[in-house]
């Protein structure tokens, strides 16, 4: 089995494949001062949930948006299966023309969501990524990233408005059942779920005519299955892509 691990701002998702098919996934918090001892028990923990036998971890690759835990993650990695695990970052084959002012710094879990995107689903295209961030990628009918826009993310800013305000409460991400709310944690829910969704739906409108093409719109990360619902666009939701795609440049680079 070959672990996938994809590490982002607030969580760190792992997944596990038996050739293309993927059989598990866990989702972890992100601790920017773990140590590699706690990551590895986290890990552990998680393969002993899903009935996963460590000695049966052939390979880990892993993307990171974290510089400062690539070093954690890859000692951890090291200490429970040996060996080094594969680093998605400069030198590694993706099989995707960059065409942006610097590559280098395009994120890895992008190119990882759209690797998988183009393999699995074709080019142009247009992936939106719900997570930390709200990224909008873009592949050309060639299959290449032409770019990307960045925006903050569903859970960044309900946690915005309650951190930089003094009365409005927390709340749990969910939908009301009006728009037009009449209480204060419905009022809050509806700018962040609803307008959320409008803002997506409004940049797909506009990279669709700066790029001159009707794209097909796929949507990916934790918060897909709770925006995508409330899009007028039409989305096709793949929770995994970043996972596959890593699975994907394993395959290639070994």
């Amino acid at each position: 089995m070959i672990l996938t691990m994809d590490v982002g701002n607030t969580y760190t998702r792992l997944g596990g494949f038996e050739g293309d098919e993927l059989v598990f996934t866990a989702r972890l918090s992100t601790d920017r001062r773990g140590t590699e001892d706690e990551l590895a028990g986290k890990i552990l923990s998680a393969l002993t949930v899903h009935r996963i036998a460590p000695e049966g971890i052939t390979g880990v690759i892993f993307s990171s948006v974290v510089p400062s835990l690539n070093g954690v993650v890859s000692r951890a990695a090291s200490r429970l299966f040996g060996g080094d695990p594969l680093t998605v970052g400069p030198g590694i084959k993706t099989g995707i023309n960059i065409r942006c002012d610097i590559p280098s710094s395009v994120g890895t879990d992008i190119i990882c969501a759209c690797v998988a995107a183009r393999q699995f689903y074709g080019s142009p295209a247009l992936i939106v990524d719900f997570g930390t961030t709200t990224n909008l990628m873009v592949l050309d009918e060639k299959g290449a990233f032409i770019g990307v826009s960045i925006c903050p993310g569903v859970k960044m800013g309900l946690d915005a408005l309650t951190e930089k305000t003094a009365q409005l409460p927390e709340v749990f991400p969910e939908a009301p059942s009006a728009v037009i709310a009449k209480n204060t944690a419905d009022c809050i829910k509806s700018g962040v779920i609803y307008g959320h969704a409008s803002m997506v739906d409004g940049m797909i409108d506009r990279i669709g005519a700066e790029s001159g093409a009707d794209l097909p719109v796929y949507a990916t990360g934790s918060m897909a299955s709770l925006i995508v619902p409330h899009c007028t666009h039409e989305i096709a939701v793949d929770e995994d892509l970043v996972l596959k795609g890593l699975n994907l440049l394993y395959q290639k680079n070994t």
